[in-house]
């Protein structure tokens, strides 16, 4: 029996509405249908495919107040941060392929080595087929609708797995493709939860794109190395933030307090390590407190900081926080959880060790813990220790250190003297190490992932064989030889017997 979602705002725990989850026959249903649509779709010209992509930009533009409100409502973060995260990225995005799309997808030319004159190579982007995306709750619509538009600019059809978290802005991006007019089948939104999930994954579509847990993602993987499905994984962070002592310490503390309470902590890029030089942490730590004290809680009005999202993740901060209390630490902010509410206050932890929960699993919430360093080797040692390796931000006046350090980190991205923000240049591409993930996507290497990149060799055919065929000759093996020594060698030089073996093969091409 099919089950009902109830569409819910976490905030105010009203219930606006209910979406019936799809069966095991209409999941079935819709890979067929993206299959038939792919063949057409594919053939699409890439500037139709834009034109689409231009409709949808142009509706976001016109009514991105009430899309944002709408998110919010499903969300229960406040409408400014739907705006500027959901709305405007999205709108971003949608320019950058406008922009760069035709160039990141034409065929790529490629130097071809003198020796296999006169071959020309270049590398051909051809599309995959069915692309399914399952999206997670905390950014419900542009992390569900940006892999959705780069898989479709690269010529792919699409079937989006949205989050019973937040089954509404499922609905709203499934409206908002009707309205853009989308050939019938490029697109389809199935609603549900783990049991759509699965039996999406065992449809065998051509690529999965999941965004989530890791420990999703490993049973997401599992079930496609059944059918050799490629997968992209984007999963969790434990966000680290290194504060040296010539870091613009007024600046870093802005950055500090909005990378770890922003959209209430639920993002995967949260500062959720903060490394502090001892030499300033006393000042720091009083910086951050008093603008951490001075953020507004709240729905939707007059807030800076809304409501978690999923009841679930309630119990994973409270269990964090507990632990580190608990072993020791002390909550200089917050630290207090009602159970009958979606609101955690922003908090700040101090006198915490690396062996606490805090600071070795995803948090996922408004918690920010700190500790202190007294070297560059130290921060770095203790930053890379961790299994998480998503995002990553260097706070230094010191140009040179701070790359260094950057480039030291395994992170499969860095803020230097910023937080998060890598994630809003559609140029870089975006995606994790270690436990945060597999693949990227972003940029030209990740509109580039949504297709198969296809390495073509081109003859003019005008010779009857090559060096390399048969029959088999004395010629051919002094030829190669003293090819490999002439290209190859200590001391590169021709020889006689080589000069003659090649024109006796040159004449046996022709």
């Amino acid at each position: 029996m099919m089950s009902v979602l109830s569409l819910r705002n976490p905030a105010t725990g009203e219930v606006f509405g209910s979406v019936t989850e799809a069966s095991p026959a209409e999941v079935d249903a819709a890979v067929a249908k993206a299959r038939r649509a792919f063949a057409a779709w594919s053939a699409t010209s890439l500037a139709e495919r834009l034109r689409y992509l231009t409709s949808l930009r142009h509706y976001l533009v016109e009514h991105g107040e009430e899309l944002a409100q709408k998110i919010s409502q499903a969300t229960g973060k406040v409408t400014l941060e739907a705006y500027m995260t959901e709305i405007f990225v999205t709108a971003d995005t949608i320019r950058f392929y406008e922009k760069h799309a035709q160039q990141m997808l034409s065929p790529q030319p490629v130097p071809t080595p003198l020796v296999l004159w006169p071959k020309k190579s270049y590398i051909h982007y051809k599309p995959m087929g069915v692309v399914a995306v399952i999206s997670p709750w905390n950014y419900p619509f542009q992390l569900a609708i940006i892999p959705m538009l780069s898989a479709l600019v690269a010529g792919n059809t699409v079937i989006l797995k949205p989050s019973e978290v937040t089954p509404s802005t499922g609905l709203l991006i499934e409206e908002l493709f009707g309205i853009v007019g989308l050939p019938e089948g490029v697109v389809t939104v199935l609603h549900g939860g783990r049991e759509v999930g699965s039996r999406l994954v065992s449809a065998r579509p051509d690529k999965i794109f999941f965004t989530g847990s890791v420990a999703t993602g490993k049973k997401i993987m599992a079930a496609a190395a059944e059918h050799l499905i490629p997968v992209e994984l984007e999963l969790g962070g434990k966000d680290p933030m290194i504060v040296f002592d010539d870091a613009h310490l007024e600046r870093a503390a802005n950055g500090a307090v909005w990378g770890a309470f922003t959209n209430s902590g639920q993002v995967c890029m949260s500062v959720e390590r903060l490394y502090v030089h001892e030499r300033v942490y006393s000042e720091f730590l009083r910086l951050v407190t008093e603008k951490t004290k001075a953020l507004r809680q709240g729905f939707p009005e007059q807030a800076e900081v809304g409501s978690m999202t999923s009841p679930q993740q309630i119990g994973i901060v409270r269990a964090h926080i507990d632990d580190a209390l608990a072993a020791g630490a002390t909550a200089v902010t917050g630290g207090a959880i009602q159970t009958d509410s979606m609101f955690i206050a922003p908090t700040i932890l101090t006198g915490v060790t690396p062996e606490m929960k805090i600071m070795r699993e995803e948090t996922f919430g408004p918690v920010l813990p700190i500790v202190t360093f007294s070297d560059e080797a130290e921060v770095i040692r203790l930053v890379n220790e961790s299994p998480y390796g998503l995002n990553a931000s260097v706070w230094s006046a010191d140009k040179a250190k701070a790359q260094r350090v950057a480039e030291k980190l395994l992170s499969g991205n860095v803020c230097i003297n910023d937080v998060i923000i890598s994630y809003a240049n559609p140029h870089l591409p975006f995606g994790g190490v270690k436990d945060s993930g597999i693949g990227r996507y972003r940029g030209p290497v990740g509109l580039q992932a949504f297709t198969h990149s296809i390495s073509i060799i081109h003859d003019p055919g005008s010779k009857k064989r090559e060096f390399n065929w048969y029959p088999y000759t004395p010629d051919q093996q002094l030829m190669f030889s003293g090819l490999t020594h002439l290209l190859y060698g200590k001391r590169p030089k021709w020889n006689l017997p080589t000069l003659k073996a090649i024109w006796r093969e040159l004449k046996r091409l022709r």
